[in-house]
């Protein structure tokens, strides 16, 4: 009976027509992955596309964008765990997990011992490239296991490396940054192709880890999961899932347990709790919802379209694209993951009530260019590949390229100028400059900065500390001054017990609400400027203050304003 079957096979033509790894499906035997690490193609392909990415993300990354108070911030306490000084370099409140600057502390480890007074904001930025590298590769690979063709996951690279949003936001010390590059571990080891158990074991710790790095990136599990689901065996999936799962929440109840033996899970007298912090992070006030004109959360989307729009609002469409047509779509199917990433995500920034950070946007940039560049690939196979007949007539076949290089050609003149700008901009402009007037002329001006109190935002604290300054107490992160009872004991006389501020924008923003700091900066008058606007930064003397420290010199740049200008604003 067995002589019988080869009679009954189906046509040769379809049968050697394997379509499948380039639109996204997952067969049973996936060899082109297992692959991957030992194709020249895909590893000269890689390697080319990395070093673009890293010449573009590097160059002038100490120079733009503008230092901010939350790169100060993470790089003070990642100082704090190298000097030994505990997991902050004030009061740890639980107002994050550790684990984001512990990492940071890290990677500066080296450069911090090499150079010690290298550890400031400007120059440890450089250790962010190793973190950008590792992403963008990782963004590659997810692709490719994903089955995308090797073109488009080239194309995601790119648009994930070279987007001006993603140039300004990755060069900038955030952990979410650090998170993001977690997140695509747990992706890439989720949609492995061997579907060895230990990689989906792997998948859960890598996972646990980005939420210790960032606790926002708990709503991207579901996408995780969903990965694993469609790409581990049928056999083993429980186990996988359950694995998987079992891993994640035991790395991330460490967090809890760490609180729990400190005895500062739950409020009491005299310390900080980790419910407290997250009570704080919940109820922190919203900053309106994304598409109401007079919110806060329209000017951070605002910001981010003013950097580029292709990526966001085209990742945004084929993700919507992708999830409508999953169910007749092998492209959408093996997108699924990064495709709920995005729309998760999207329903998290459209709370009305929730509190939306400028640096909210890096969770999703590798996934907007995932399925962007799934998009692509998706069209590119509808105009060249779907519904070609063995048949079809030579000119036809040149219309399908024809059609698809005007796609091409249409599709760069629209990003390539815009893109271009922008980068050209990170690359050749100098936001910093300030800063760095600011540090100089505290170090050099003041007579003896070691019994001198100075008021600073984070992105200064450690220059003045290199510079001689009592870390904690004699610089002071500004907020402390009001908020940390540790150091406002210290402080009987209030605002007179400080002999400068220094006005940077952060400073003159949030001053209102800090009545030490706004007192200070209402009897204060400006020694010296650096740069005009509301850039500017301002170093102002306090009248009445200890004056333990005076400037040798005034030395002015630019133009001072009086100092109930400096108080009321000024900021964008």
């Amino acid at each position: 009976m067995t002589s019988t079957l080869p009679a009954v096979t189906t046509p040769k033509v379809p049968a050697q027509r394997t379509p499948v790894p380039k639109t996204g499906s997952t067969p049973r035997t996936t060899p082109l992955p297992s692959r991957l690490r030992t194709s020249r193609a895909d590893l000269i392909l890689c390697g080319v596309l990395l070093v673009v990415v890293m010449t573009v993300q590097g160059w002038n990354i100490a120079d733009y964008p503008a230092l901010s108070d939350d790169e100060g911030t993470y790089l003070a306490q990642a100082w704090s765990v190298q000097q030994g000084n505990g997991l902050a370099h004030y009061t740890y409140w639980y107002d994050h997990p550790p684990l984001g600057w512990i990492q940071i502390a890290l990677l500066t480890w080296i450069p911090s011992l090499i150079s010690p007074e290298s550890m400031t904001v400007g120059s440890m930025r450089i250790v962010m490239l190793l973190v950008s590298a590792i992403s963008a590769v990782l963004v590659y690979v997810v692709a490719r296991r994903l089955w995308l063709p090797r073109w488009a996951a080239g194309l995601a690279m790119l648009l994930f490396g070279l987007s001006p949003l993603s140039v300004v936001l990755q060069r900038e010390i955030f952990l979410d940054n650090i998170a993001v590059m977690w997140t695509l571990v747990a992706f890439c080891l989720a949609a492995s192709p061997s579907r060895h158990l230990w990689h989906h074991f792997g998948a859960g710790i890598a996972a646990a880890a980005a939420v210790l790095t960032k606790e926002t990136m708990i709503f991207v599990l579901p996408a995780v999961m969903i990965t694993m689901w469609r790409h581990s065996h049928r056999d083993t999936r429980k186990f996988a899932l359950t694995g998987a799962i079992t891993a994640c929440v035991l790395i991330g109840m460490s967090y809890p347990l760490f609180a729990l033996l400190k005895g500062e899970l739950f409020p009491g007298g005299g310390h900080v709790s980790l419910w407290d912090g997250l009570e704080y992070q919940l109820t922190r006030p919203g900053s309106g919802f994304i598409l109401d004109q007079g919110s806060g959360s329209y000017g951070v989307l605002q910001s981010w379209l003013y950097y580029d729009r292709v990526l966001p609002l085209g990742g945004l469409a084929g993700a919507l694209l992708l999830l409508v047509t999953w169910r007749w779509s092998v492209t959408a199917r093996a997108l699924a993951g990064p495709a709920f990433t995005v729309a998760i995500l999207a329903l998290v920034a459209l709370r009305p009530t929730g509190y939306l950070p400028a640096m909210y946007v890096i969770q999703a940039l590798p996934f907007l260019a995932l399925v962007l560049a799934g998009g692509a690939a998706s069209v590119a196979h509808g105009v060249l590949r779907r519904w070609r007949s063995t048949d079809e007539r030579e000119f036809v076949t040149r219309a399908r390229y024809a059609v698809a290089a005007l796609l091409v050609a249409a599709s760069a003149a629209y990003v390539v100028p815009r893109w271009y700008d922008g980068d050209r901009t990170a690359v050749t402009a100098d936001a910093n400059a300030p800063y760095r007037a600011a540090s100089k002329w505290l170090a050099t001006e003041v007579d003896h900065p070691e019994d001198t109190r100075v008021l600073v935002d984070d992105a200064l604290w450690l220059d003045l500390v290199h510079a001689g300054y009592e870390p904690g107490l004699g610089v002071i992160w500004f907020y402390k001054a009001d908020l940390d009872p540790a150091v406002t004991k210290t402080m009987p006389g209030g605002w007179r017990d400080i002999d400068y501020v220094v006005a940077s924008p952060t400073v003159r923003r949030d001053a209102a609400d800090l009545p030490n700091v706004k007192q200070a900066m209402r009897h204060s008058t400006p020694v010296a400027t650096f740069g005009k606007g509301p850039d500017r930064i301002e170093i102002r003397q306090v009248r009445g203050g200890s004056t333990a420290g005076t400037a040798g010199t005034a030395s002015t740049t630019g133009t001072a304003d009086t100092a109930e200008e400096a108080t009321t604003g000024g900021d964008r």
